[in-house]
């Protein structure tokens, strides 16, 4: 196939609608007025009848090799021990397969150590971390720690079953028990007493209390008050809800609208033990480009081809470093998808301007074909019977940005085979990541602006109450898959507006058309951080809002903020906005500055900001994270919203209020905490009264800390990194792990990599200062590693290095060959 004819249109038919007449045809005026009041509510709930609940009695047990399986009339309830601490909990009909849902990546764990034992009460599963307890009565599973305190137990007044075909579960709960994670919600970060839904939803300038969003993760974590804490997985795809203590404070449920009883039981003790093992079963996100964690800008509107360019050139004259330029769907052919209109006929040299400047390009895609016979990715997605169907076997249309369109049926891997096939008009023409929208799947046309429920995916056999919540993951599936066939050695970029569990293995999150309110920005803080409890590492808010205008000083503050968002990406709607700007330079030489200087900042901490999706890629851990992760043992940090630790060394405290100069900022106990601009130092376990100006954004470092940086560049790879930076507050002793690879391939799957730690200890006078290669597979451009030593007096001499001494900030330089491997410092 001719790439450069591909998903093209005969001249003559090029011609662009407006996007004020698409707009209004689509979406209704009301949309874009500055009122910003549009919400969007899905079909009617379907609440449970607590007054029609089973009773499941267990009427005989088998034991199994990984547990039990309970035989309850009707139904069989498997328990299965997936580890020590890890658990499958199934209520499933007599003859039915057991689930697994496309989140499920690891099904073989073997089969870990344990102890039967049956009484007259209950069927125990002993592991050395868990006793797993079934009452032979009610079907109910309870969960011990090794001391016998519980951990976990059903409600049994109320217990678990099927209520009109509707999955259910009750837990006990009890005052002091705080949960977590849920991935895309908005309000506070502690979910103790909400009402939580999860059905992907398109909606445009959410509220700060709107209940549906973009994306569905039913997974939480349990923080018990003595500390204890657990997870739970409902892998149900089905609308679900939850009940945190909303309605009593003793117990809490959940349920869906459909499907199985399915849930996994993660055992802590601690918080990132739970995540984990979460991810372990669900899958990691993978070592991202390098080029994807620099700063991105982006709006609905730019256009044509050399907007982007001006605006990228912006950046560059200002000395503002940037990395990646995103395009909107003002590129497509009348929001065609694999397309390219008028005004970027010519990707190939739009591609060319932005790579002589070092920056990469993301492009929109939507999953919506426009109706259009002689368009290819109509016509060839026709030959194979691509789409999802209406209960008659017709193909289902609804109207979204390019007018009357069908929707590819992802769930088959033929379908996902023929959408990567299109990717090279994309990806060989110098794109180099994919931005996912419209994924719920979002549709203008109807009042709940998705497709209907009663729509067949499958070949007739699944309805959309199943796979709606799965579309956007299943599309992401497909865009991997591309990116594999077109791209097979680099790393992707996928970033997704729609997400189930386990969509964290393909893809980045963006938290959606949020508003450029203050409200908005507060909210941004307790969001992404259950995001990354919930497995998602990558995740970011439009910095200033997409919708409406942020003042200078908004957007001031969410620059700030927006610097150490795991995903960094000015996103903005110029189309109906006529006038407004959103570039940092927009809003006048004092914010232009203060962008400059948290931009610069984010680029300085860029090995560090690596290693910690390195980390994230190993173990699941967040980038971005609430302090109750790593405190979590520390009751004052339990519902704290608006500060979080960035990596495991640095606390942020963004400002989030209007007119605030200065704000309170709890420093958690068991740390000495210094201002990373000050170097002023402070015990831990108190609220101090921080200073914030307007250019000042609260940051501290903890004690024995060891913060790995580099010089500032205004892309990633500007520059071979050689001299590499380590800023250390040592009191006893520090550790820390710097992670190094191309930044760019999957050569890194192959080992080339490096871990190399590095540690500094004190011992009377001396600061020993040493490296150790954990792994040595990368061919490092490193020559010299400079360390800068916190609060400390001046130095006598050091073995192996020079040395140099600032006495107005107690900083002492040490300047060593990488190759050196240990250096002792005299004071």
């Amino acid at each position: 196939m001719n790439l450069t004819l591909q998903g093209t249109r005969p001249a003559a038919r090029r011609k662009r609608r407006t996007i004020a007449a698409a707009t209004v045809a689509l979406l209704g005026a009301s949309v874009l007025t500055a009122g910003l009041a549009h919400a969007v509510t899905p079909h009617p709930e379907i609440p449970l009848d607590k007054n029609n609940l089973q009773t499941l009695t267990v009427q005989g047990v088998t034991p199994t090799a990984d547990g039990a399986t309970f035989d309850l009339g009707g139904y069989l309830g498997l328990v299965r021990l997936y580890s020590e601490d890890v658990l499958k909990i199934s209520v499933q009909p007599k003859g039915k397969a057991e689930y697994f849902s496309p989140a499920i990546q690891k099904k073989d764990w073997g089969t870990p150590k344990f102890k039967h034992n049956r009484s007259k009460k209950n069927y125990t599963l002993k592991t050395d971390k868990i006793t797993v307890e079934i009452s032979m009565d009610r079907f109910g599973v309870r969960v011990l720690d090794p001391q016998g305190n519980v951990i976990n137990a059903d409600d049994m007044a109320y217990g678990s079953g099927y209520e009109a075909g509707k999955p259910y579960v009750f837990k006990k709960t009890e005052p002091g028990e705080d949960f977590y994670g849920f991935g895309e919600q908005t309000r506070g970060l502690n979910k103790r007493g909400d009402s939580i839904r999860m059905w992907n939803t398109d909606n445009y300038a959410y509220s700060p209390t709107e209940k549906y969003l973009y994306a569905s993760i039913p997974f939480f974590m349990g923080l018990k008050p003595n500390g204890h804490a657990y997870g739970v997985f409902f892998d149900n795809t089905h609308r679900s809800y939850f009940e945190m203590a909303s309605e009593r404070d003793d117990y809490y449920y959940f349920y869906a609208d459909g499907g199985d009883l399915n849930y996994y039981f993660f055992n802590g003790p601690d918080i990132p033990n739970v995540l984990e093992s979460y991810t372990e079963l669900t899958g990691r996100y993978q070592q991202p480009p390098n080029w994807s964690l620099g700063w991105q800008q982006s709006s609905w509107g730019y256009e044509p081809a050399q907007k982007i360019v001006d605006v990228a050139k912006g950046y560059r004259d200002r000395g503002i470093p940037l990395d990646t330029m995103n395009l909107d769907i003002d590129y497509m052919d009348e929001f065609r998808v694999f397309t390219w209109g008028e005004g970027f006929e010519n990707p190939e040299a739009l591609d060319a301007q932005l790579e002589s400047m070092g920056i990469s390009t993301v492009t929109i895609n939507d999953p919506a074909v426009k109706v259009d016979d002689g368009y290819s990715v109509y016509d060839s997605g026709n030959d194979i019977g691509a789409w999802a169907t209406n209960p008659d076997g017709s193909d289902y249309v609804g109207s979204v940005w390019p007018g009357p369109s069908k929707f590819p049926d992802f769930t088959r891997q033929d379908v996902r085979n023929w959408w990567a096939d299109h990717h090279g008009t994309l990806l060989d023409r110098g794109v180099e990541g994919i931005w996912l929208d419209m994924n719920e799947p979002a549709v203008f046309d109807n009042e709940y602006h998705t497709i209907p429920n009663d729509t067949e995916f499958n070949h007739g056999t699944q309805q959309a109450t199943e796979i709606h919540n799965l579309y956007g993951m299943l599309e992401t599936h497909a865009t991997t898959q591309g990116f594999e066939q077109f791209q097979p050695n680099q790393r992707p970029f996928i970033l997704t507006r729609d997400m189930y569990a386990g969509s964290q293995r393909d893809a980045a999150l963006w938290t959606g058309d949020n508003v450029s309110t203050w409200d908005h920005l507060a909210m941004s803080l307790p969001m992404q951080m259950n995001i990354g409890l919930s497995g998602v590492p990558h995740v970011g808010s439009d910095i200033g809002g997409f919708a409406g205008q942020a003042t200078p000083e908004l957007m001031a503050r969410w620059l700030q903020a927006g610097a150490f968002y795991p995903h960094a990406r000015v996103h903005y709607q110029g189309h109906g906005n006529e006038g407004y700007s959103q570039e940092p330079w927009s809003f006048g030489p004092e914010v232009e500055a203060i962008a400059k200087k948290y931009i610069s900042l984010r680029y300085q901490l860029m090995p560090y900001l690596v290693t910690a999706f390195h980390e994230a890629s190993v173990t699941g851990a967040p980038v971005q994270r609430p302090l109750v992760y790593e405190f979590q043992n520390d009751p004052k940090v339990r519902d704290l919203d608006h500060e979080f630790m960035w990596g495991d060394d640095l606390l942020v405290a963004p400002v989030v209020q209007q007119g605030a100069t200065s704000r309170e900022v709890y420093l958690p106990a068991g740390s000495k905490w210094t201002d990373w601009w000050t170097g002023k130092s402070f015990e831990g376990g108190q609220t101090i009264t921080a200073a914030a100006p307007l250019d000042v954004l609260p940051i501290y470092v903890q004690s024995n800390s060891i913060v790995a940086n580099r010089a500032v560049q205004q892309f990633h790879d500007e520059k071979p990194l050689t001299d590499l930076v380590l800023d250390a507050w040592v009191d006893t002793a520090a550790k820390s792990t710097v992670y190094e690879d191309d930044g760019a391939t999957k050569d890194h799957q192959k080992g080339e990599f490096d871990e190399t730690e590095f540690s500094a200890t004190r011992s009377g006078q001396d600061i020993t200062l040493e490296k150790r290669m954990a792994h040595d597979g990368y061919d490092s451009t490193v020559t010299t590693v400079t360390w800068r030593l916190h609060d400390v007096p001046a130095p006598k001499g050091a073995t192996a290095a020079t040395v140099s001494y600032d006495p107005n900030t107690k900083i002492a330089t040490v300047t060593a060959p990488a190759a050196a491997t240990a250096v002792k410092v005299h004071f």
